[in-house]
């Protein structure tokens, strides 16, 4: 089982910047694939990143050049650099964990966190 909590949103202006944490534990997290999703109101949940084992990477279009992803593993942590940020970037943002690695769709994770909000407003 891995378990999985964000932290780090809020409210940030256009253009601005912050930086999601995502704490893991559990036994498998160690060997597994960590990915971001995010949700709009009234929208489905999609894929911004996902970061394997030995920091391999692979983003969504929507975000490439703006967002970094990075993992600890030592501190079993993982981290979202989001910068540049757009009204559009407002949503709740997930992490999650799968046993398979660079994964874009959600079905293929089986364990996620609560989530936290990410809001880009002026």
């Amino acid at each position: 089982q891995v378990q999985l909590a964000e932290s780090g949103g809020g409210l940030v202006q256009p253009g601005g910047s912050l930086r999601l944490s995502c704490a893991a534990s559990g036994p498998q997290y160690r060997t597994s694939g960590v990915g971001w999703f995010r949700q709009a109101p009234g929208k489905e949940r999609e894929f911004v990143v996902a970061v394997a084992v030995g920091s391999i990477t692979a983003y969504a279009d929507s975000v490439k050049g703006r967002f970094t992803t990075s993992r600890d593993d030592a501190k079993s942590m993982v981290y979202l650099q989001m910068n540049s940020l757009k009204p559009e970037d407002t949503a709740l943002y997930y992490c999650a964990a799968s046993s398979t690695w660079l994964r874009k769709n959600q079905s293929d994770y089986r364990y996620w966190g609560q989530g936290t909000q990410v809001t880009v407003s002026s």
